[in-house]
């Protein structure tokens, strides 16, 4: 009986906690450094986020490194009460096979809340590169084998990934130039201290319109209608054929964080992804919202966990690794 008590008790304590959540400030870490691509979207979310947790304050933690590891697991050892959560893109597939001796279990140690939105990437150049199109660059490529710098975000980064890729596709290695974050690898970008770099429409619209770079080409499939990057040919159309490339967010709370708090963020997530200005500001990003059935935590898990059997193999073939 003494059991049945203090298990009701437990019940009703839990019960009465999801009824007054979010009831203080709730935080997203960022497992990467302020001012890039997935810090945007991470901010637009929050405040999208806030009118349906009742107005609650919603704050952007930025804990970088470590191919992002090291915020996935600030937010894999916090209280699982919900206050905590994880915005995380495609890096939740390739931690596991990316960073050695990874404290966390990317299937097992967070609570899936639901994907936010696909972002493509654009291959752009510094301004004074002589190729002006993707021909050009192609061309210019093969002459100048050995001694091209290819800037990316730092190692596990989006633009990391896109690069290996790329690489890959084209058959010519490159002097890979890794910075601690989108925003120094921009800035030596327009500098012409690096050549160019493949990163995030979420980054880059910005810089092609007011033409700080050059943009070659986008990784989709199809090319995109924004204004800045509608007249870009995709890389497959310009001979990379198989070559596509899209950059997914997510969020996640820690491990054990009461069901019925689940609900309310996963609901919370819904309605800020269906909030005409978030979706205007993303669109103006060049990213796509997400309406399909990953708005689900147990479909997300499922994307999840293909992601990670598709980019191990890429991995563990290009021999990178991010302690």
């Amino acid at each position: 009986m003494k059991k049945l008590v203090v298990a009701a008790a437990a019940l009703s304590a839990m019960l009465a906690f999801a009824d007054t959540f979010p009831a203080k400030p709730i935080t997203i870490v960022v497992p990467f450094t302020a001012g890039g691509p997935t810090d945007r979207v991470a901010r637009d979310l929050a405040e999208a986020m806030r009118k349906p947790l009742g107005g609650v304050s919603i704050l952007v933690d930025n804990a970088a490194g470590a191919g992002g590891s090291i915020g996935a697991n600030k937010v894999a050892k916090a209280t699982p009460d919900g206050y905590t959560l994880l915005l995380h893109h495609i890096g939740m597939a390739t931690m596991p096979t990316l960073v050695r001796n990874i404290p966390f279990k990317v299937e097992s140690d967070f609570e899936y809340l639901g994907a936010v939105n696909d972002v493509p990437m654009t291959l752009i150049g510094r301004p004074s590169l002589p190729a002006k199109n993707y021909k050009e660059l192609a061309t210019w490529i093969e002459q100048n084998k050995g001694k091209i710098n290819l800037g990316n975000a730092g190692i596990g980064s989006a633009s990391h990934l896109c690069g290996l890729l790329y690489q890959n596709a084209v058959g010519v290695d490159m002097v890979t130039v890794p910075y601690k974050g989108t925003a120094p690898a921009m800035t030596d970008l327009i500098g012409g201290q690096i050549d160019f770099m493949c990163d995030q429409t979420t980054n880059t619209s910005g810089q092609i319109e007011a033409k700080k770079v050059i943009a070659y080409a986008v990784t989709t499939a199809k090319p995109l209608t924004t204004p800045a990057l509608k007249d870009l040919p995709t890389l497959q159309a310009s001979g990379l054929k198989g070559f596509e490339v899209t950059i997914w967010h997510g969020l996640y709370a820690p491990k054990g964080t009461p069901a019925d708090v689940l609900v309310k963020l996963n609901g919370a997530l819904k309605v800020a992804l269906k909030d005409p200005e978030f979706i205007k500001k993303q669109e103006g990003l060049g990213a796509v919202v997400v309406s399909d059935k990953r708005v689900e935590p147990a479909e997300h898990k499922k994307f999840v966990a293909a992601e990670i059997a598709k980019w191990s193999p890429i991995i563990k073939a290009a021999g990178v690794y991010a302690d």
